[in-house]
C-alpha cells in the first residue's frame, strides 16, 4: 500500500480553491481544488479531498482524490484507494490499489527515459514499425433494413 506523504513544502488546504500557474521548488499536497498549470521536480500528492484539473509533471505523484488531466512522473505514480484519474499516465513505475478508477492511456516507460518504440524496434527488428503506425479499424455491423409488411 502506497503511503500518502504528510510532509509537503506547500499545501493547498481542504476548502481552498486555487486557479492559475503553480511552480513549486519542493513537494506539493493538494487537499482542496486546483485548476491551472502545476509543476514540481519533487512529489505531488492529491489527497482524498483533493479535486485537480491540470496536467501534472513531477518526480513522484500520489492520487487519492480526483484528477482530470495527464500525469508524467519521472519515478512513480501511486493511485490509492478511491483515487480517480481521467487522463493519460506516463511513468516508469505504476502502483494501483483496489478501488481506484482510471480512464486513459498508460505508458510504462523505462527509467532511463528511452523511447518505447525505439526499444521495441531494437529488440524485435525494423519490421515492427508497422505496428506503431497502424490504426485500429472499427468493425461496423450493417444496419438492419426494416422488414416490409406483407
Amino acid at each position: 500500500m502506497a503511503k500518502i506523504n504528510d510532509i509537503a513544502n506547500c499545501v493547498i488546504g481542504e476548502g481552498s480553491v486555487f486557479e492559475g500557474k503553480f511552480f513549486v521548488d519542493g513537494s506539493i499536497k493538494i487537499e482542496g481544488k486546483f485548476q491551472g498549470e502545476i509543476y514540481t521536480e519533487d512529489e505531488l500528492t492529491v489527497s482524498a479531498t483533493g479535486k485537480v484539473k491540470t496536467d501534472i509533471v513531477a518526480k513522484r505523484v500520489t492520487i487519492a482524490g480526483t484528477l482530470i488531466g495527464n500525469v508524467r512522473a519521472s519515478e512513480e505514480v501511486n493511485i490509492v484507494e478511491n483515487g480517480k484519474v481521467l487522463g493519460n499516465i506516463e511513468t516508469p513505475k505504476l502502483n494501483l490499489e483496489p478501488g481506484v478508477s482510471t480512464a486513459g492511456k498508460v505508458t510504462i516507460s523505462s527509467a532511463s527515459g528511452e523511447n518505447i518504440e525505439e526499444m521495441i524496434q531494437q529488440s524485435f527488428g525494423d519490421d515492427t514499425a508497422q505496428y506503431f503506425t497502424r490504426t485500429s479499424k472499427s468493425k461496423k455491423t450493417p444496419k438492419e433494413e426494416p422488414k416490409e409488411k406483407e
